[in-house]
């Protein structure tokens, strides 16, 4: 899998079935359990949720209940529950509704916020249940916590949303850029009963996206083709741009307001999910009241998106510290203690930002009191080129500190009829983080930029950032910017990208075409979070390329309806980056702030 796919598809297991694989480490002295299938949760509406209850074998007394609300199959959750019942809690796995063996219909994300109130205040009146209930999971099980939270239901003591996709700013879509992958989620989940085998056959999910992909042919074909049509992939690309649909799934600002209850937020810095995730964590701490800021924690770890549960010591090629393996189970377990049973606060949290660096000898978690507090300054590397040619990893722009300068202009050509990159994304690339085959096998259809070698390590700590002047001859068309560290080997290492369409450029909820030959700054301003000590003799490298592959919805450039084009509609666009002293086109590099503690 090239860097290129992992990018654009790391994004797409968004709410994904990484729960298959969710086996938890193995269990330290624990109690005995006791078991029961098949308890009925009924809601307002009449319907009724399924649910299996684990509780203590000697429970005497009602004790704090967690549980959590899946739509992949309860039992899929066994291994935590008996966890969770061993160590002195009563826990519950709830198929959510029309899925499993619970009664309704299923509409993705939209359901949960209701059911989930209902299922917390259910089970606050129940004789094993002291009346505090919280709630465990991640991906759709950490949205449906927050999906939860915005309905305050009172006996709600605590949530602890982990790798949580935030509705329209990462899934079903990142930036208002979809997925073929949707249809793999959303065959995944149809009917009542798993569909594990059809999911994970990669070959047979490659082979379809490549006859969408090399057949240009309309995204809102894809569930025909699949062989699965489905109303809710037709809703969903009926809204391609944030609007008070993809409202409806999320907290408003209001709601946010009055959320005021302990709440862990847990994510990693290789998780598909991490802008949804962060998306939830700044909109409560932008709306929240102080006393409701000061109790919600921020972990952000070296994880994919199934390591935020279950972490493991390698990613794609990247190997992370002893450090990095956190007994998750016993983090919940602590922080439940402390907020349901008024034990001490868990030792691992020494600050309410926690984040792990990677790399060259600085492999540990450090500390800050804010996110923003993560990061000293941002600091200006400046785009520039010899007579405007950067196209090329062997003959490439520059990133320069200091002033921007003047130089002539850098142009690609992108042709959305050009399949080629078909030949590394359909390629298995275990290696994913670390592989640049992509950007070796595409040259010359991209810009390059690279910094001179570093004279001693750097440490980063937070979020990229380009500006970037730039002019195209069609009404439109989709970047993809990524950032990378070059070893002084040659080696390379993934740090963080952000994607844009340019119909886009001033903002998610409105759509402009694109003046012919009009300079304009473009912000690619959501890179995901990077925490990495650069070392001596490395250097950044940036790319800024079109999103062309199979893991991503086409844009033909014509500027109509996206999901409607087909290859009858292609434009080729000549995009032209301007660098000069009017146009100072720069990538801004987040320097990690000091920890005096850790010096002293």
């Amino acid at each position: 899998m090239s860097i290129r796919r992992i990018m654009v598809f790391a994004a797409l297991f968004a709410a994904c079935a990484c729960c298959l694989a969710d086996t938890p480490p193995a269990a330290d002295k624990a109690d005995p359990v006791d078991f029961q299938w098949g308890v009925k949760i009924p809601l307002r509406d009449g319907v009724k949720l399924n649910a299996t209850l684990y509780r203590p074998q000697a429970q005497k007394d009602a004790l704090p209940c967690v549980f959590t609300l899946t739509p992949y199959i309860a039992q899929s959750y066994h291994e935590r529950g008996m966890y969770f019942a061993a160590h002195g809690y009563v826990f519950v796995t709830v198929d959510v509704r029309g899925r499993g063996n619970s009664e309704g219909e299923f509409a993705p994300l939209l359901q949960e916020a209701r059911d989930g109130h209902d299922v917390v205040e259910w089970l606050a009146g129940q004789k094993y249940c002291n009346g505090k209930v919280t709630m465990w999971g991640g991906s759709y099980a950490g949205y449906d916590q927050w999906a939860t939270a915005k309905e305050l239901p009172p006996h709600l003591a605590t949530i602890v949303p982990v790798a949580s996709p935030f509705a329209g700013v990462d899934f079903p879509r990142r930036n208002n850029i979809a997925y073929p992958y949707d249809m793999q989620w959303l065959t995944f989940t149809s009917g009542r009963t798993g569909q594990e085998k059809i999911f994970e056959d990669g070959g047979f999910w490659i082979a379809k996206f490549k006859e969408l992909y090399l057949g240009h042919r309309a995204f809102k074909d894809l569930d025909a083709l699949i062989g699965n049509p489905s109303s809710t992939f037709q809703t969903w690309i009926a809204h391609p741009a944030v609007d008070a649909y993809w409202d409806g799934y999320n907290p408003t600002a209001e709601q946010f307001a009055k959320i005021d209850l302990p709440i862990l937020t847990v994510t990693g810095q290789y998780d598909g999910d991490q802008p949804g995730a962060l998306t939830f964590y700044r909109q409560h701490m932008a709306h929240g009241t102080a006393h409701a800021k000061a109790q919600h924690y921020l972990i952000i770890g070296p994880w994919d998106h199934p390591g935020t549960r279950t972490p493991r010591a390698e990613v794609g090629g990247l190997k992370f510290g002893n450090a990095s393996l956190l007994d998750m189970n016993k983090l919940h377990r602590d922080w439940y203690d402390w907020t349901m049973k008024s034990g001490p606060r868990p030792e691992f949290l020494k600050d309410r930002v926690a984040y792990y660096v990677l790399g060259n000898g600085a492999e540990d978690w450090r500390y800050a009191g804010s996110l923003d507090a993560v990061t000293a300054e941002s600091r200006p590397l400046y785009l520039a080129s010899q007579d405007g040619h950067a196209n090329d990893v062997f003959a490439s722009g520059s990133l320069d500190p200091g002033k921007a300068g003047g130089g002539k202009s850098d142009h690609y050509v992108y042709d959305p009829l050009d399949t080629s990159s078909e030949k590394v994304d359909g390629a298995e690339v275990p290696n994913m983080l670390t592989d640049q085959r992509w950007i070796l096998q595409q040259s010359g259809k991209y810009l390059v930029y690279h910094t001179a070698p570093f004279a001693k390590y750097v440490e980063i700590a937070g979020f990229f950032k380009l500006s970037a002047y730039i002019a195209l001859d069609q009404p439109d068309t989709d970047f993809h910017v990524s950032v990378f560290e070059i070893q002084p080997d040659g080696n390379n290492v993934f740090l963080s990208d952000d994607m844009l369409r340019a119909r886009y450029r001033e903002g998610d909820r409105v759509a402009r075409p694109v003046a012919k030959g009009k300079v304009e700054l473009y912000d690619f301003n959501r890179f995901t979070f990077a925490a990495r000590r650069i070392q001596a003799g490395s250097r950044l490298r940036l790319v800024i390329a079109p999103m062309n592959t199979l893991y991503s919805e086409k844009n033909y450039n014509s500027g109509g309806v996206i999901a409607d084009e087909t290859g009858k509609d292609a434009r080729t666009v000549n995009v032209s980056l301007v660098h000069d002293g009017q146009h100072p086109s720069a990538l801004f590099v987040p320097i990690a702030a000091e920890v005096a503690a850790e010096k002293k």
